[in-house]
C-alpha cells in the first residue's frame, strides 16, 4: 500500500534535522502532513569542510532513525540540502525558434537545454536550473508559453552550481546511513519554500536564514528568485565572540548564548547579571547580561549590514515590499527582529514553517526546522507534479539494504 512519504534532511554544521511527512493536496500547491521529526548533533563537519565522513553518517542515521520511529514508518530516500560558500548562482538566457505555429512542450524543453548549456569548470556541477519566465517574440514576462503563437521563444533560467566534492560527500554520508538522495536542493530555496508565502514573493521579500556557520539570503520579487548569497558568518561566530569577550570556554560561551543572549541591548535591564565560571576551577563570577547583549548585538549588526550591502549591490533592496523574514537556529535569539527592523528600516518578521503543513506541524514550528521542513515540502511539490520521488512503507527497508550493500560492496 503506497503511503507517499517524503523525507527532508538538513545536514547543518551544528545539527542534523530530519522531517518525514505524507503528501496531500494537488499539483497547484501540495501540502504535507508531518508524521515524524528527528535531530542530532552534527559530527564530522567544520564549516563547509567534511572532516570525518563516518561521524557525519552517524548524525544522518540518528536523525533519520528518530524521525522514522516517531512516524512509525521507514523511508528509502531523502531530499537533502546543500549550501556553503562554494555555491554560485547566476541567470542564463536561452533562445530557440518555435518549430510549429505555436509553442509546444518540445520547444520549451529545447529552450531549457540551451539556457542550461553553460561551460562549467571540471570541479563544479549543476544543482538547479529553475525557469524564471519566458518571452515569445517581443512579449516578455510570460509564466507559461504553452500554445502561444510566435516564431521566437526565450527563457530566463536561474542556475545554481556547487563543488562536486561537497555534493559527493553529502551523497556518500546519506548512502552509508542506508538511504538514497532523491535530489539535492539549495538550502536557501528550501528555507524559502517553508517560511515565505506566494504573496510575499510577488510583492518582494528577502529570507535571511542564520545558521551555525553561514547566513543564507534568498531574495524574491515578481514571484521569482532574483538573488541568492551565502555569508560565512552565523551562530558559531556569535559563540566565538562570547568566548573572547567573556573569557570562557566554548561550551560555556554556547550555553551563555542559548540561555542569556539578547540581540537588542536596549531590551536588557542593566542591573541583570548571570553567574559564569571564573578563571580558576570551581570559581564563579557575575557577568552583566548587558555585556552579553552588546557582544551579540555588535556581531548581528555586522551580519545584517553585510546582508543589506548584498541586497543593495544586487538592486533588490528597494523592491522588498514585504520586507525581511528571519529564520534559522540563531533567529530565535530574543530581540533579533527589533534589531533587524532598526537596521533594514523595513518590516521584519520571524519565519517558522507553517504554510502547507498539517499533522504534527507544531513539532517543526521553529526557525531551526525551516530548511528541513522546506526540503520535505520541495519533495511534496515534486511528487504532486510528477508522481515520482516518494517512498513507500513496503519497500523502504529493502531499498535501504540495497543502498547499503551497494555502498560497501
Amino acid at each position: 500500500m503506497r503511503s507517499n512519504l517524503i523525507a527532508g534532511l538538513d545536514i547543518g554544521t551544528a545539527n542534523t534535522c530530519a522531517v518525514i511527512g505524507e503528501v496531500t493536496g494537488d499539483a497547484r500547491r501540495s501540502s504535507l502532513r508531518i508524521l515524524g521529526v528527528g535531530q542530532a548533533p552534527t559530527g564530522g563537519l567544520r564549516g563547509d569542510l567534511v572532516t570525518n565522513i563516518d561521524e557525519m553518517t552517524e548524525s544522518v542515521r540518528t536523525a533519520m532513525g528518530e524521525a522514522e520511529l516517531m512516524a512509525g514508518a521507514s523511508v528509502d530516500r531523502v531530499y537533502a540540502g546543500i549550501g556553503g560558500n562554494h555555491i554560485r548562482a547566476t541567470t542564463s538566457m536561452g533562445v530557440v525558434a518555435i518549430s510549429e505555429d505555436e509553442v509546444t512542450a518540445d520547444d520549451i524543453e529545447r529552450v531549457h537545454i540551451v539556457a542550461r548549456a553553460v561551460a562549467l569548470p571540471p570541479d563544479r556541477e549543476m544543482v538547479h536550473a529553475i525557469p524564471q519566465e519566458y518571452g515569445v517574440d517581443h512579449q516578455r514576462g510570460i509564466k507559461d508559453p504553452m500554445g502561444m503563437s510566435g516564431v521566437r521563444l526565450e527563457s530566463e533560467v536561474f542556475l545554481v552550481t556547487c563543488e562536486i566534492t561537497s555534493s559527493a560527500n553529502i551523497t556518500k554520508a546519506v548512502n552509508r546511513a542506508g538511504y538514497r538522495v532523491q535530489e539535492l536542493v539549495l538550502e536557501p530555496l528550501a528555507g524559502a519554500r517553508a517560511v515565505l508565502t506566494e504573496d510575499e514573493k510577488e510583492v518582494g521579500v528577502a529570507m535571511v536564514e542564520i545558521g551555525a556557520a553561514t547566513t543564507e539570503v534568498a531574495a524574491y520579487y515578481e514571484g521569482k528568485i532574483h538573488h541568492v548569497s551565502i555569508l560565512p558568518y552565523g551562530g558559531s561566530t556569535l559563540t566565538a565572540d562570547l568566548m573572547r569577550g567573556l573569557a570562557v570556554p566554548h561550551r560555556e560561551a554556547r550555553l551563555a548564548k542559548e540561555r542569556h543572549a539578547r540581540a537588542f541591548a536596549q531590551m536588557v535591564d542593566p542591573r541583570e547579571t548571570v553567574a559564569l565560571p571564573g578563571p580558576a576551577p570551581g570559581q564563579v563570577r557575575s557577568v552583566a547580561c548587558e555585556l552579553i547583549a552588546h557582544i551579540v548585538e555588535q556581531r548581528l549588526d555586522e551580519i545584517f549590514g553585510m546582508v543589506q550591502g548584498e541586497l543593495q549591490d544586487q538592486g533588490v533592496l528597494d523592491r522588498l515590499g514585504a520586507g525581511i523574514v528571519l529564520t534559522g537556529g540563531s533567529a530565535a535569539i530574543p530581540g533579533i527582529v527589533e534589531l533587524a527592523q532598526q537596521i533594514f528600516a523595513t518590516p521584519v518578521r520571524l519565519g517558522v514553517p507553517s504554510e502547507g503543513l498539517g499533522g504534527l506541524a507544531d513539532t517543526v514550528c521553529r526557525p531551526r526546522f525551516a530548511v528541513a521542513a522546506g526540503l520535505a515540502l520541495w519533495g511534496a511539490d515534486r511528487f504532486a507534479e510528477t508522481g515520482r520521488g516518494a517512498s513507500t512503507r513496503t519497500s523502504g527497508i529493502v531499498t535501504k539494504l540495497g543502498t547499503w550493500l551497494k555502498e560497501f560492496f
